[in-house]
């Protein structure tokens, strides 16, 4: 994939945003895999980092780091960071927002970033001073927006239970958003008649929107902004399952995993902490039929994921995760969508993976609770091969970002920590 067959509302980069644009797809959006080599080993270069969430990148040379604070009155900040030695180049001034939960980072093809934290939506320059800011409509978080084609930005209001100590209000439903980069005024609105966790995808001007229990999908004319009235299959039939996260839309599919409760209680691991009765599922819905297809990821109960799926469509395989049973697996996808086993191993990983289709390596991360350490851990997509592991330098296991750099490395960001692995040959 390279950058002129993505969305152009986002900065001409390898990765503009998180998980690489609005479909989520994890793919960089230009460049090469790592080539790890037998010869090669990884290398890591880690800092303290307060709750660290993601890395995004701009011009060459240029890594951004987000970070906030906790309770009911967090703030966010924004750091430029050396892409090599990670230390601190300049930083924002203290973003207001309110109520935690992570939010978002993005580079926009007018050359400010944008970031969506607590009920604020802040504009800052490539120099990290804030050129615009707005209060959100909803006491709630917002946890993160994508980029429209035409550059507006999406964002939809948090409906998940807070973390402990945080107080969530309003009724059982989500209010999407569509706002105007330049001065950041509200454009548009749409309800959805019910919560959302996850994060919000896009293809093109068709936004998507995981709830409780259905998909819903609105569109945007560059005017209006409306519910596809049509579109609203149910996803949760299976009792004992719950609500399910951020979708990957790719294939003429959304692919995301279910049974998310519980998510909320992390303690430095999601490994125990499933609330769901049902095995854990990877959803496929077929945007053109609406038709829900769910295959078990291990088949255990008391499963729990906080992010999306990796899918790739070019070798035609889905790779899903349980990060309370400490599983991973991987599925062959059928000309139907159907998804057959292709591999399986233990693995506590549980935050947003990296695809590099190229070189068939999925980056993965693995928690060591006895050592109470956070691998990165390089995959053979087709075979589930370990490639190169390394440990990461975070105590506890990370439920946010990985990001590529500029080369043969990538950076993740776990909430004390962030760091930089790179490929070297070995001497």
């Amino acid at each position: 994939m390279t950058i002129s067959e993505v969305s152009t509302g986002y900065w001409p980069s390898r990765w503009p945003g998180e998980d690489g644009g609005p479909q989520r797809t994890a793919i960089p959006r230009a460049g090469t895999g790592l080539g790890i080599l037998p010869t090669d080993h990884l290398a890591v270069t880690s800092r303290d980092a307060v709750v660290s969430t993601m890395v995004v990148l701009r011009e060459p040379g240029e890594v951004y780091l987000l970070c906030h604070t906790g309770g009911n009155d967090a703030i966010a900040w924004v750091e430029k960071i050396d892409p090599t030695t990670l230390e601190l180049v300049t930083r924002s001034a203290d973003l207001v927002g309110g109520k935690t939960w992570p939010g978002g980072l993005a580079a926009h093809a007018n050359g400010s970033l944008y970031v969506a934290f607590g009920r604020h939506l802040h504009r800052l320059s490539p120099g990290l001073e804030v050129e615009a800011r707005v209060e959100l409509p909803r006491d709630r978080p917002y946890n993160s927006f994508v980029i429209l084609p035409d550059g507006h930005l999406a964002l939809k209001d948090f409906g998940g239970t807070l973390l402990a100590g945080v107080e969530m209000i309003g009724d059982d439903s989500c209010e999407l958003l569509v706002v105007n980069p330049e001065g950041l005024d509200i454009v548009a609105r749409a309800t959805i008649p019910e919560r959302s966790i996850a994060r919000l995808s896009a293809d093109g001007d068709a936004i998507y929107v995981v709830g409780d229990t259905h998909l819903s999908r609105a569109r945007w004319d560059g005017t209006e902004l409306t519910l596809d009235e049509t579109f609203r299959p149910r996803y949760r039939t299976v009792a004992g399952q719950t609500y399910g996260w951020d979708a990957v839309i790719t294939g003429g599919a959304a692919w995301f995993l279910d049974n998310g409760a519980g998510s909320e209680a992390y303690a430095g691991t999601f490994r125990g902490h499933g609330l769901s009765d049902a095995p854990l599922h990877l959803v496929r819905v077929d945007l053109m039929t609406a038709d829900v297809s769910l295959t078990e990821i291990c088949g255990l109960p008391n499963g729990i994921v906080a992010n999306p799926p990796a899918i790739d469509m070019s070798r035609g395989i889905a790779v899903g995760y349980d990060s309370a049973n400490g599983i991973l697996a991987a599925f062959d996808i059928g000309a139907d969508g159907a998804c057959t086993p292709r591999w399986s191993r233990e693995q506590n990983h549980a935050c947003h993976p990296l695809l590099y289709p190229d070189t068939g390596e999925l980056v993965t991360a693995d928690h060591d609770g006895e050592r109470m350490m956070d691998q990165i851990v390089v995959l053979d997509i087709e075979t589930g091969t370990e490639l190169g592991r390394v440990d990461t330098g975070s105590p506890l296991q990370s439920v946010v970002f990985l990001a590529p750099g500029f080369g043969r490395d990538l950076y993740y960001c776990a909430f004390p920590t962030v760091s930089r692995v790179s490929v070297e040959t070995r001497g």
